[in-house]
């Protein structure tokens, strides 16, 4: 029998499993009601999706245009053929098509085909007629996506400045890869509705979301300019059995780069191919070692010893200084003793006495080697660094090389000696031709690039790219005189042979020994600007290894002579007795 206050008891802990339970129905039946209201078409999205498969869509990228409007990089619709497992019908017929129209191997596309998976991938970058083809036969599983590949419309034509895209159409090198963020576009997708099975559900029709294009690229680069230039330097390269030349055309008052040439070049459109001869049997390394020699940009990625152009730099560090002027006179016997080194000038039985001017047409040796000491390390350094040669010039284009120099620390006499006409450190051909640029142009110290802008699909500007400059890099007056002197170093001194009729053409000439000393392999080059009087344009050309005869002079200056004289018209240039 239980107590009046057992029974109370009893029925109070009654009560309280009831609101208890009640409470919590209460609170199941408000978490309910928020998920079927509230929640309703979160949950629903969550649903579908359970049975969406999405398939995604390439995004066109944009095209690379040059100076005149010219693509030089554009798109190719392709396909992607594709199965889905589940809906397949007829595996062997499947198979069979698949196998006749793609070219592929029976075993191959069997595996694919038979492999259990949402989507198998077939074969990427299919022609369109093609894709189309299959698509016709109407197969039940087989999916077919237009798609785009990347397309260049000439071939060879500025392959180590362009670059080129991978299967995912993702640069790899060159300005595909530096502007990725303004060429790549955003993908979209095609979303269709299947059943537990997997199969489409044909009535429920498919959802897409429209891919948008990237922006199209404006770059400096003149396809007619580039391609002139690149006829040059195979031209060269084949007459001098040498091992590759370079040609690097700029203007030297902003930076733009009209031309870069680095022969020999590689097709954009099949850019995995390796040179005939090639042993079939390598390793896959050895394979990538082969194809990033083929894609090197010499013209940035390599650097060499300047030799006698970097003369420019020495005189204008001593004109600045107040080293020398260009009505001081020396005396050059052939050599100059440099501590215990002794030092000989090109000209064995030497220049005699001459003013700068004159060593300067003459491309002294013991001269400059006098400018640089009487500089000393310490200031010559100093003019190295403010000149802007111990930093990497800026280039839109990956894998800048930097300079390699003595630490001044580390210099001496004889090491100041060499370097002052070019020679014991290195430098990209870029770094040189935009170091002469800044003496020449007034003392601005510009930044060389291809990017100019970037445009919409409708060809309206979306953004106008800018680079930096440095201004005071010499001064006005050490500007003039050596633009003077360099136009004499053409009309009258070494550089002769870079002489076109018509024009004022400054330039100096340079023939340098790689290392190691004595293994009879030169680089012959020349730098050379027009109107020298008010430098518009400014090329260098470089032959590495030119058989027989491997002078500057006569290997190098020739091939900017004939660019000037075509491209300087066409740029709009007046001959100075118009």
């Amino acid at each position: 029998m239980l107590t009046d206050n057992n029974k109370l008891f009893h029925r109070k802990k009654i009560l309280t499993a009831f609101l208890l339970c009640a409470g919590i129905l209460v609170l199941l039946f408000g978490r309910l009601v928020y998920l079927c209201v509230w929640e309703a078409e979160h949950y629903s999205q969550l649903a579908s999706s359970l049975h969406e498969r999405e398939r995604s869509i390439k995004a066109a990228r944009g095209r690379i245009i040059d100076r005149n409007g010219v693509v030089l990089a554009d798109n190719k619709t392709v396909c992607t053929v594709s199965v889905i497992h589940n809906q397949i019908e007829d595996p062997e017929r499947v198979t069979e098509v698949l196998c006749n129209e793609l070219g592929l191997s029976e075993e191959y596309v069997k595996k694919r085909v038979e492999k259990y998976s949402s989507m198998e991938r077939i074969k990427s970058n299919v022609d369109k007629e093609t894709g189309d083809r299959i698509r016709e036969y109407d197969l039940a599983g087989v999916k077919v996506d237009e798609d785009y590949k990347r397309y260049y419309p000439y071939d060879q034509l500025a392959s180590k400045v362009l670059g080129f895209t991978g299967g995912d159409n993702q640069g790899i090198i060159g300005l595909e890869v530096k502007y990725e963020e303004y060429l790549q576009g955003e993908p979209g997708y095609i979303l269709t509705v299947t059943d537990a099975k997997g199969i489409e559900v044909e009535a429920a029709g498919e959802r897409r979301v429209e891919p948008v294009p990237g922006s199209d690229l404006c770059i400096s680069l003149d396809m007619n300019i580039q391609s002139y230039a690149t006829q040059l330097a195979a031209q060269a390269m084949a007459t001098k059995e040498a091992d590759s030349v370079s040609i690097l055309v700029m203007d030297p008052r902003n930076g733009e780069i009209l031309a870069m040439v680095n022969v020999p070049e590689f097709d954009l459109n099949n850019p995995y191919e390796l040179p005939e001869g090639t042993p079939e049997n390598i390793s896959g390394e050895e394979k990538q070692n082969l194809l990033n020699g083929i894609w090197r940009n010499g013209c940035i990625n390599d650097t060499y010893e300047p030799g006698s152009t970097f003369k420019i730099i020495t005189a204008a560090a001593g004109l600045e200084a107040g080293a020398v002027t260009p009505e001081s006179t020396f005396s050059c016997p052939g050599f100059i003793v440099v501590d215990d080194r002794k030092i000989r000038c090109h000209k064995i039985a030497g220049h005699g006495s001459q003013d700068f001017v004159h060593a300067t047409m003459n491309s002294c040796n013991p001269v400059f080697i006098t400018v640089g000491l009487r500089l000393g390390v310490e200031q010559y350094y100093k003019y190295f660094e403010e000149f802007g040669l111990k930093t990497k010039t800026g280039i839109d284009l990956p894998g800048e090389a930097g300079t390699i120099m003595h630490k001044m620390e580390d210099m001496g006499n004889v090491e100041l000696a060499t370097v002052s006409f070019g020679q014991s450190f290195q430098i990209t051909p870029i770094q040189l031709l935009t170091t002469v640029a800044s003496i020449i142009n007034g003392g601005v110290r510009v930044t060389p690039h291809f990017g100019v802008k970037t445009l919409d699909a409708e060809g309206n500007v979306l953004e106008v790219l800018e680079y930096p400059a440095v201004e005071g890099i010499v001064s006005q007056e050490t500007s003039a005189t050596m633009r003077r002197i360099l136009e004499m170093v053409v009309s009258e001194g070494s550089g002769k042979n870079g002489k076109v009729e018509g024009f004022q053409v400054g330039g100096k000439t340079a023939t340098s020994q790689t290392l190691p000393r004595g293994s009879g392999r030169y680089i012959a080059s020349f730098i050379g600007f027009a109107p020298a009087d008010d430098p518009q344009v400014i090329a260098l050309a470089i032959v590495n290894n030119p058989q027989g005869v491997y002078y500057g002079g006569q290997v190098a200056a020739p091939i900017v002579r004939q660019l000037f004289e075509n491209i300087l018209p066409y740029l709009g240039i007046m001959r100075y007795n118009q």
